[in-house]
């Protein structure tokens, strides 16, 4: 259901639906946006719609207490999030370098949030009013919710509920979890005597520690503090125990505090999915950033239908497994019509529907019928190295949605742009939904992941092998050319992932080499809280073996990986140079059809004309070859003069 009106954001909203005070108000590092891609909209929501009163607090001021008292103080408490993003991902780029942009901020603006937002918000709050229940949530809340490596300070942190002074913290999707907590809290429950509530933690004396499920884990912060192996331990029975069937509680010791994270909460059913998506909203950025050019987030997300959670692929770079979990759920195909339905009235509505998506876009149920009943193996991936065999695949069901979707009155197209599982497409024997995919729902350039080449990177981080993807994009340009389709792959690449050498790195550069493909954009490894590659990043052991994981901590030596990716750039040529020194191959520097780089001295710069024309080259050579040899037309071997960045 398309809703007309927002929640309050300032006294006068409150007052004008006749409240004396809200249930809860709701602080949030993003700017207010009603729209289903975003937590903040999502949960209050869900409150609102169990008879709960929300107040949005969106980017309070926070060097005074003046915003925080601005609707008084709540019934029931304060729910704090930092917003969709790590406040520290969204200030901060990979080089430590502040962003210059906030794509959740209006008009991208920058420094409207604080460093750390979860912490001073929840402080001020301690500050403003005291005893007043604190509830955390949201990724950096989630994502932090044990000791863990902070990559911007470059040390052990603590968990964020100690810093925070908050009372519980939720990780995971809160709508269930957030529902228990202000069902007993409406009940009078003391926020200090709700401990039982799956996918929370909260600190009690450890002295007289209060724990309502069996304990997998016994951790201490004394250990943890040095990083080191009693860290990728930890980690490693954190993740074991991120399920809701077979997970176990977990301790983590503070001086005379513990720490205790309860089981995970169960992920939502479909029937309970499709409660959650046909709430009122609004599916508009608040009109008080109308004056600013609204919020750029929106944009990826206006005309796009979330269709599942969860992801059983598990990359070790991806925090989904330790957030939404690896077991898999979606929506029904009628919920997800009445999104469409929804999405064509509106207004600015173009015919155009972005994406119909997730986290990964072709997964529509969990791995196997094993999960259903004993949950994801502790100890195992389903897709990689190879495919488990008890993995069902089938894109039946998301065939049959994508088409329901098109048949609408007044769609047009509808795109598939969130990440396509490419192992799990080749997985599948019938090739119908492979082939409707190509012909209908690629816009131009269709973004996968195979992130390397070399098995040994790939394997730390959880990738099938590239052959896989070799098969995948051999199979791709042969439907594009089926269809009559100019159609290109974007590969999205990583550099200084660990395990990652200077000669992996040199592998991947010459695999680029071999088929024309010149990246605009490589994402450097980012040691984000939560990840299993951010362990390996930190102790330099994979947290699944114990095994010792080569690291490029170097600043220097991370350049020159980054570099090698993007080799055919003049300004690279002196990084590329080095890094080939540094790893004696020195074969490849020179002018032969094999060489990355030319010798020192050799490179001529263009004029203007010059370049023009170059570039003029470079784009009629990208175009697909009719007649090219070897099945290769389509883009095959000269596709990304468009990459985009990762989400």
């Amino acid at each position: 259901m398309l809703g007309t009106e927002f929640l309050p954001i300032s006294r006068a909203d409150m007052e004008a639906r006749g409240w004396d005070r809200p249930d809860f108000v709701y602080v949030t590092g993003d700017a207010y946006v009603d729209h289903p891609s975003f937590g903040v909209a999502i949960i209050s929501r869900v409150l609102e719609a169990a008879g709960y009163r929300v107040a949005i607090l969106a980017q309070p001021n926070w060097k005074t207490l003046d915003d925080i008292k601005r609707f008084g103080k709540p019934r029931l408490g304060f729910l704090v999030t930092a917003g969709n993003v790590d406040s520290m991902v969204s200030h901060y780029s990979v080089t430590r370098h502040r962003r210059g942009y906030d794509y959740y901020s209006p008009g991208g603006k920058t420094g409207l949030r604080p460093d750390r937002a979860t912490i001073v918000y929840s402080n001020l709050i301690r500050q403003a009013y005291g005893d007043v229940p604190i509830i955390l949530g949201g990724l950096e809340a989630s994502l932090r919710r044990f000791a863990h490596y902070d990559y911007w300070e470059d040390r052990m942190r603590r968990s964020i509920l100690i810093d925070s002074r908050a009372d519980i913290l939720t990780y995971g999707m809160g709508e269930n979890i957030l529902l228990r907590i202000a069902e007993l809290l409406d009940k009078g429950v003391p926020v200090k005597k709700i401990r039982d509530v799956r996918g929370s933690c909260y600190l009690c004396p450890a002295d007289k520690p209060e724990v309502h499920f069996p304990v997998a884990a016994e951790l201490d912060w004394e250990s943890l503090k040095e990083g080191g192996r009693a860290y990728a331990d930890a980690f490693g029975a954190q993740y074991r125990e991120q399920d809701a069937i077979g997970g176990r509680a977990i301790t983590e010791l503070y001086g005379d505090k513990l720490l205790v994270q309860n089981p995970p909460m169960p992920p939502l059913e479909r029937c309970e999915l499709d409660r959650v998506y046909s709430l009122p909203y609004t599916r508009k950025v608040h009109p008080i950033y109308d004056k600013d050019g609204g919020v750029p987030a929106i944009a990826e997300v206006a005309f796009s239908i979330t269709h599942n959670r969860g992801c059983f692929g598990a990359c070790n770079f991806c925090a989904l497994a330790f957030h939404q979990g690896r077991s898999v759920r979606s929506r029904s195909k009628e919920s997800v019509l009445a999104e469409a339905r929804d999405i064509v009235k509106m207004p600015d509505f173009k015919g155009y529907i972005h994406d119909v998506g997730g986290p990964t876009a072709n997964f529509r149920a969990p791995a196997c019928d094993k999960q259903l009943k004993s949950g994801v193996c502790p100890n195992r991936k389903c897709l990689a190295p190879k495919p488990c065999p008890n993995l069902k695949v089938d894109h039946k069901e998301y065939y049959d949605l994508i088409e329901s979707v098109e048949a609408i009155p007044g769609i047009k197209k509808v795109f598939i742009r969130s990440g396509i599982r490419f192992d799990y497409l080749m997985a599948d024997p019938d090739d119908s939904f492979f082939r409707k995919l190509v012909r209908d729902n690629v816009s131009g350039q269709l973004k996968v992941a195979p992130e390397h080449c070399s098995a040994g990177v790939l394997a730390y981080m959880g990738k099938p092998d590239f052959s896989v993807y070799r098969r995948f994009r051999e199979k791709f340009f042969d439907l594009c050319r089926e269809c009559g389709k100019e159609q290109y792959l974007v590969p999205y690449l990583m550099s200084s992932h660990p395990g990652s050498t200077l000669h992996d790195a040199i592998a991947l550069a010459q695999y680029l080499k071999r088929e024309n493909l010149s990246p605009e954009q490589v994402q450097d490894f980012y040691p984000t809280p939560g990840t299993a590659s951010t362990v390996m990043f930190a102790t330099g052991i994979d947290p699944f073996t114990g095994k010792k994981v080569y690291v490029a901590r170097d600043p220097r030596e991370k350049r020159l990986q980054r570099a090698l990716l993007q080799y055919g750039k003049p300004e690279n040529a002196p990084l590329v140079r080095e890094a080939l020194i540094a790893a004696h191959r020195e074969d490849l520097i020179g002018t032969g059809k094999d060489c990355l780089v030319r010798p020192e001295n050799t490179f001529k710069p263009q004029g203007k004309n010059q370049s023009r024309n170059q570039n003029q080259r470079n784009q009629k050579n990208s175009r697909p070859q009719k007649n090219a040899r070897n099945s290769k037309p389509a883009g095959t071997q000269k596709n990304n003069k468009k990459n985009t960045k990762r989400k």
